[in-house]
């Protein structure tokens, strides 16, 4: 190489490099400084809505509606925009188009059939969708909106953009759209619209946990979220399930059919991953053929015969208290024996001792227990878990999925003043963050999330490629996820799926919450947690998993006024409510979401399903870009390109 210029040994080796890659994409000092120019304007734009919603739990029908409608937001914006100029039927009508412009266009398809009609309904509808996405455009870049229209409908758009203001002659743009219609993409020009002003009404959704059981589809959850533009996920401990069971652990592949039986939601394993249930059904009618299964009975509605399905829920159930219990007996370090409860049965009485107290099992049905041995597979079972595991492990797009929710999620989150994590930091009763011992170091608090982020990527690192040992031994950390009683993602004292089942008394099966959740109604203790997180005086910490049970008069908002719950029990078969949280430029807000009745509803424009909002801060003057984390990096990016800039300058980065 070439002598050192005096701008290359003036900065460090990795700096050069550094400089060397950005000049990739800005090969000349101009570029570079205007780029420069460029974001530190965008750091005196209002910062773009961050949408935070929890506990989906498999309800992608609601889910896309409420992301589709802003979680109410929409309808409000296009009502003041076309005020006075356009009839009630006609904003429904639009309002359908932006929400669901494939099932709407099918729709009026006919009414439209004629060209002269045709045309103009698209140039009119095309023309009113702008007037939203000019709005909508006014905190971001031209770049950020761009970058979100199909290269193929990029001159059209940029013509309805600026026709208010051009001097194109009459017929330019009825002209672009003719040229569409003859190839009948006219339509995909008004659908692609539909899809830009969704996209603009937030600049990140953030899911905190969830994702599937109890509603129908986690696979749809999964697939919808993946066809949005800017998604991130904080894992709740029903994803930790989901994601165990992929990589094969039993713990988890029988909590996940278990959920799966008892709410009656087999497509999703079905027809969404083609996992095989054969050999569960197998086993319920060879081995469960005769029994009753009258705790089990099963929730929703499915093709199944409901006594079948009990008797797979009841088989699934004993399948997975026999594979915590063997998950158990590997980890003694967890402290978990007094919950391997199969050994503590008393198998010739059929009672349980639980804190003192005895109780007689509710069902004396056990035809593959071994009392000396119970959490031993029968060969019956083994058959049944070895095929299951392998079409868990075997499934394509599970792994694609699963592997997505991985990459895509982590345990904490923070943005702007929220700090958004699913359940809880554990706690002692003083509020002290409680030890978990990992890879053989104890970890609390933060540090317990950020290592555990660390086991379940290594997790899948290591099953992508086949080092199965390692991967199997990290999958155990997934059911501790579920479940654990210092898990982060769960925060109870133990999961009383036993006692649920076996045992009549009520009191038997309440789970003890980690005191985290009591402490988070007083002030200081949040603000000392957040300070765990990085987070100021003025932290509002953001959590799902526990639902808020209004009808007993629990509020979303603790009364420290700096905690909230956004678990609403979203799901159809857990109450049917659900929140939102909009974490926008001028408040933040709370949206509490009704049921939602269909599709077809919305597009008769009888319900659009708008949500009761509660304002839990302002801000005044606006928040900008500059005032977030993503202002911070774009300063520091800007000090960058003006070393660029003078590294240009200089020839300091060569030929």
């Amino acid at each position: 190489m070439g002598a050192f210029t005096e701008l290359e040994r003036s900065v460090k080796e990795h700096d050069f490099t550094a400089l060397a890659a950005m000049a990739l994409s800005y090969p000349n000092e101009g570029m570079a400084l205007a780029e420069a120019a460029a974001i530190t304007a965008q750091n005196h734009l209002p910062m773009g809505t961050v949408h935070v919603i929890s506990d989906v739990h498999g309800e992608f029908a609601k889910l896309r509606h409420v992301v589709n409608n802003a979680a109410g937001a929409l309808r409000p914006l296009v009502e003041n925009l076309v005020e006075g100029r356009l009839a009630p039927d006609r904003q429904n009508e639009l309002l359908a188009v932006i929400y669901y412009p494939r099932e709407m266009l099918v729709r009026i398809r006919e009414k439209y059939s004629a060209p002269a009609q045709r045309r103009q309904w698209v140039l009119t509808t095309l023309r009113r969708q702008f007037e939203i996405v000019r709005k909508l455009a006014a905190q971001y870049r031209w770049q950020a909106v761009w970058r979100l229209v199909p290269s193929n409908f990029m001159e059209l758009f940029k013509e309805l953009w600026s026709e208010p203001i051009s001097a194109r002659p009459a017929g330019y743009i009825e002209s672009l759209i003719d040229s569409l219609a003859e190839q009948d993409h006219d339509w995909a020009a008004v659908r692609a619209a539909s899809r830009l002003i969704r996209n603009l009404t937030a600049e990140e959704l953030l899911v905190a946990g969830d994702l599937g059981d109890r509603g129908p589809r986690i696979d749809k959850v999964i697939e919808f979220l993946q066809e949005q533009p800017s998604v991130n996920l904080v894992w709740g401990n029903h994803d930790a399930s989901w994601m165990g069971a992929c990589l094969g652990n039993d713990a988890c592949i029988w909590t996940v059919l278990r959920f799966s039986t008892r709410y009656r939601r087999l497509f999703q394993l079905e027809e969404g991953y083609g996992i095989t249930l054969a050999p569960l059904d197998k086993l319920a009618r060879d081995i469960y053929g005769t029994d009753p299964a009258t705790r089990f009975a099963v929730k929703m509605e499915h093709i199944r015969d409901d006594l079948q399905l009990a008797r797979m829920q009841k088989a699934a159930a004993i399948l997975e208290l026999k594979s915590v219990g063997q998950l158990i007996d590997r980890h003694p370090e967890w402290g978990l024996q007094a919950r391997n409860l199969l050994r503590h049965v008393d198998w010739k009485n059929m009672t349980l001792t639980l804190d003192g107290h005895k109780h007689e099992l509710a069902d004396k049905l056990w035809p593959t227990i071994d009392p000396e041995h119970p959490n031993t597979f029968t060969p019956e079972e083994r058959a049944c878990v070895d095929r299951i595991r392998q079409s868990f492990v075997e499934s394509a797009r599970l792994w694609q999925q699963m592997d997505w929710v991985v990459q895509r999620g982590r345990m904490w989150a923070t943005r702007h003043d929220a700090l958004i994590f699913h359940a809880c930091v554990p706690v002692d009763e003083s509020g002290e963050p409680l030890e978990v011992v990992i890879d053989g170091k104890p970890y609390a608090g933060r540090e317990l999330m950020d290592k555990f982020v660390q086991v379940v990527r290594r997790a899948y690192r290591n099953a992508e490629v086949r080092e199965t040992p390692a991967g199997y031994a990290d999958s155990d950390w997934f059911w501790y996820l579920w479940a654990g009683p210092r898990s982060p993602l769960f925060g109870k004292d133990k999961i009383a799926t036993f006692e649920g089942y076996f045992i009549a008394d009520p009191h038997a099966k309440e789970e003890a919450k980690n005191p985290y959740f009591a402490l988070i109604h007083n002030a200081d203790f949040v603000r000392r947690i957040g300070r765990q997180f990085d987070c100021g005086q003025n932290v509002l910490i953001v959590n799902g998993h526990v639902p808020v049970k209004v009808e007993k008069g629990e509020q979303p908002l603790k009364r420290g006024g700096n905690a909230v719950t956004i678990d609403g029990a979203f799901s159809e078969a857990y109450g049917d409510r659900g929140y939102s949280l909009l974490l926008s430029a001028t408040r933040t807000e709370l949206a509490e979401h009704a049921h939602f009745e269909s599709v077809e509803k919305v597009l008769d424009g009888t319900t659009d399903m708008i949500p009761k909002v509660t304002i839990l801060r302002t801000y005044d003057p606006p928040r900008r870009v500059a005032d977030t984390q993503k202002g911070h990096l774009l300063r520091l990016q800007v000090e960058w390109l003006k070393r660029l800039a003078e590294a240009h300058a200089s020839g300091g980065l060569g030929k």
